[in-house]
């Protein structure tokens, strides 16, 4: 049965105050600190009915009412609006990240603000090599029959292999190679490279095909054979913040401590986090996760706030933070789309 907007109304109320009080709600809090114009009564029927529609639950017998993972789904599809973020707070995160001198510091600086800034554990993906596209590559010789292969994509990511080549090579003959795996692979996706590689040793001179097989083996695997996907992780001790009742489904287990064992032992797991990450494909549109719809049984008492990344209107990675299901998901959604922009922009710059 759909609600109509007074009931909508007393949702909105109860999750804004669930969350700024951690308090179950009751109807006559409702009325003396929001203008519902209507008397407590007619709250308390339109909570019975939240309740009976499975908006609302009541914790105790004769306490107020707190809002479920389906309250807070019907709270989020209907927001209205972003709680904006202040100047000081824009400001800080400018500042914050604007004096990063590599992608690693661009990372730990992002992921560090985000804990900051929502009170709530924040997850960074490290640019995604499948998503980034070669934007140089550099072979140093370190002696007459060994290279260093240098590949340095267009989010800053930075790659070093050695190369070892079945006879010695002279700087022209460097050059030369250099000049080519520019020419061919420059701007291209990673993903698009294999066939350039492959294709590369018969566009050398005879001389130098041996110590080309050698590079493009080293290309391939460098390229194409990417190594794992990286998260960064900040600000689990936030979790232990909260109560019992932030993690409603994890209560069974007992005391506080247990409840939240599984959260942490699961934010461990590296394979965990990047699955956070599954489903962004925009860095306009954060998407909200809450309870049962998390993947990860161990994350379903928890809510997930996620958003892509990346220079310009191209997405490479991945933020978000990680909470209980009682959170501010106005600020929240507002703060992970204001940091991953400012993050895009370090990223167009450098």
């Amino acid at each position: 049965m759909p609600l109509d907007d007074r009931k909508l109304d007393v949702l909105r109320a109860i999750v804004e105050d669930y969350v700024a009080t951690q308090e179950p709600v009751g109807s006559k809090a409702l009325v003396e600190r929001h203008n519902l114009r209507v008397s407590p009564a007619t709250v308390r029927n339109d909570m019975a009915v939240l309740e009976e529609e499975g908006f609302l639950r009541q914790p105790h017998t004769s306490a107020g009412r707190v809002p479920t993972d389906k309250g807070y789904r019907l709270f989020v599809d209907r927001l209205t609006r972003i709680k904006p973020l202040s100047a000081a707070e824009r400001r800080a995160i400018e500042r914050f990240l604007v004096g990063a001198v590599d992608l690693e510091d661009v990372v730990h600086r992002t992921v560090r603000l985000l804990a900051q800034l929502t009170r709530q554990v924040a997850v960074v993906q490290y640019p995604s090599l499948s998503r980034s596209r070669v934007r140089h590559l550099e072979l140093v010789p370190i002696s007459t029959t060994r290279l260093l292969l240098v590949m340095i994509t267009d989010t800053g990511r930075v790659e070093q292999r050695t190369v070892e080549l079945p006879a010695p090579i002279d700087i022209d003959g460097v050059g030369e190679l250099r000049q080519l795996i520019n020419d061919r692979l420059g701007g291209l996706l990673l993903t698009e490279t294999a066939g350039h590689v492959q294709n590369m040793n018969q566009e050398v001179r005879l001389e130098l095909r041996g110590a080309m097989t050698a590079l493009a083996t080293v290309l391939l695997e460098t390229l194409v054979e990417r190594g794992e996907e990286r998260v960064a992780l900040a600000g689990t001790a936030n979790l232990t913040r909260g109560s019992l009742l932030d993690f409603p489904r994890a209560d069974q287990r007992g005391p506080f401590a247990n409840a939240i064992r599984p959260i942490l032992e699961a934010l461990e797991e590296e394979v965990v986090l990047l699955k956070l990450f599954n489903e962004v494909h925009s860095a306009n549109a954060p998407t909200v996760r809450i309870g049962d719809e998390n993947e990860v049984e161990d994350l379903r008492s928890t809510s997930v706030v996620t958003t892509g990344y990346g220079p310009g209107n191209t997405v490479v990675g991945g933020l978000g933070v990680l909470g209980p299901t009682r959170m501010d998901y106005p600020g929240t959604i507002a703060t992970v789309r204001a940091v991953a922009r400012y993050v895009g922009e370090v990223l167009a710059q450098n």
